[in-house]
């Protein structure tokens, strides 16, 4: 494995120790990710000295140290070209299912080459405030109370004596002022300290110090999931909309360390089996002429308890064709090194292919499209049952990703019309 003073790079399910290995991290380290770990985190499983990362993918940042997990769907050696590869790969998957879009109005021009998607979030955000600042900072209506210079509003008598006994010239008063003293702000001053404190990429140092100069400075507020979810946009908002989101997900994925303070947990982290669902459909969306109906995740219910809710089932992806034939697709992202599926992968396609009475059902992989293979199911007499077809389906992965969607589909309308 290869290792920089900064960045350690490893792919999905490989492992982190602190005792040996090219990729060591420092004790301290590893037990902030421990601490980490304890809050239910479920991106990694500890072992003996060490980490093991799973089927997750993204980065995870402690203190100075970016640890990056990329996917990985092939055999070949670990390498800087087989990193670079991945890298962009993943990148552009996440842009393409709309997990981060760098194409809006005010983040076209990034100027920053990422070098993990760490640094594409940060350089987005400071994209997004410098926006923000030139086309001005909105304004709102808030409640004030304090002392003032100007009677103004409603004087509140016990406390105006209490503060301004022996200050004639003052009033303390409670009235509404018009400025840019609100939520929005208070959220995204925060989210640029916290940038300014765990940022480590040079390119960005300087952007962040200026915006932290001109953006007026705002009171340090707690935030968490009850503070976005009460936050309402508008007409006159909406810009701040994106913005507000890459804070959100910087504030609340951040876990400072409160005991020795320089080992602070920032995660960014995607399940890769829902990535790659998520870029199927999108991929086969994309070219929705080639079908007449493209679902993800059409639910159907299969059973109920005498008292109690129904269980119901969802498949993936649901196609239909323009003549109306049913198709069903699960996705897995896996290697299977040219072994079968798992018996509950194959029986769970079998309850697919009855409740949704499909044509056909497929079990998607990435992998090398020539070992695709068709399988049907027995029947209860243990005959090749030629109506129930399951079949593995491989997608090639290429390092285009225009390129990909479009063998994508190819492959998947091979599938539906052979």
């Amino acid at each position: 494995m290869i290792k920089s003073k900064e960045n350690i790079v490893v792919f999905e399910h490989e492992i982190i120790r602190f005792d040996r290995g090219d990729n060591k991290i420092t004790k301290d380290q590893f037990e902030a990710l421990v601490h980490y770990h304890g809050n239910g985190i479920p991106y990694f499983k500890l072992v003996y000295n060490g980490i093991q990362f799973n089927e997750h993918v993204g980065v995870i940042q402690v203190g100075n140290i970016l640890i990056e997990v990329l996917p990985k769907a092939d055999k070949n050696p670990s390498s800087n070209e087989e990193y670079s590869k991945w890298r962009n790969l993943l990148i552009e998957m996440l842009q393409t299912v709309g997990s981060f879009d760098i194409k809006s109005t005010s983040s076209s021009n990034l100027k920053v080459k990422p070098n993990s998607i760490l640094d594409l979030y940060f350089e987005m955000y400071v994209k997004e405030v410098e926006y923000l600042l030139h086309t001005g900072l909105i304004k709102k209506y808030s409640k004030k109370e304090g002392n003032v210079t100007a009677l103004k509003g409603q004087l509140k008598f016990s406390k105006h004596i209490q503060h301004n006994l022996t200050h004639k010239e003052r009033f303390y008063v409670n009235h509404t002022a018009y400025n840019v003293d609100h939520q929005l702000h208070y959220i995204l001053y925060k989210a640029l300290l916290l940038l300014k404190q765990i940022n480590t990429n040079k390119s960005l140092i300087g952007r962040i110090g200026a915006l932290l100069l001109n953006f007026p400075e705002m009171p340090n507020i707690k935030v968490n999931e009850a503070t976005f979810d009460k936050l309402i946009y508008n007409r006159k908002n909406q810009h701040y909309q994106k913005g507000i989101e890459i804070a959100k997900l910087l504030l609340l994925q951040y876990h400072p360390d409160l005991s020795q303070g320089n080992n602070h947990v920032l995660a960014l982290m995607f399940d890769m089996n829902l990535l790659w669902e998520q870029f199927i459909y999108v991929s086969l969306k994309k070219n929705k002429n080639d079908f007449s109906k493209v679902k993800p995740q059409t639910s159907k219910y299969f059973w109920k308890p005498t008292n109690g809710r129904r269980t119901s089932m969802k498949p993936d992806i649901y196609i239909e064709t323009h003549d109306a034939r049913k198709i069903v697709l699960d996705t897995k992202w896996k290697n299977l090194n040219g072994y079968n599926p798992s018996p509950d992968d194959l029986r769970q396609m079998y309850v697919y292919h009855e409740f949704y009475e499909a044509e056909k059902v497929a079990l998607v992989y990435p992998g090398d499209n020539a070992k695709s293979k068709k399988g049907n199911y027995f029947d209860r007499n243990g005959i090749h049952d030629e109506t129930k077809q399951c079949s593995i389906v491989l997608l090639d992965v290429k390092n285009n990703i225009k390129e990909w969607q479009r063998e994508i589909n190819t492959q998947i309308c091979e599938f539906v019309t052979t």
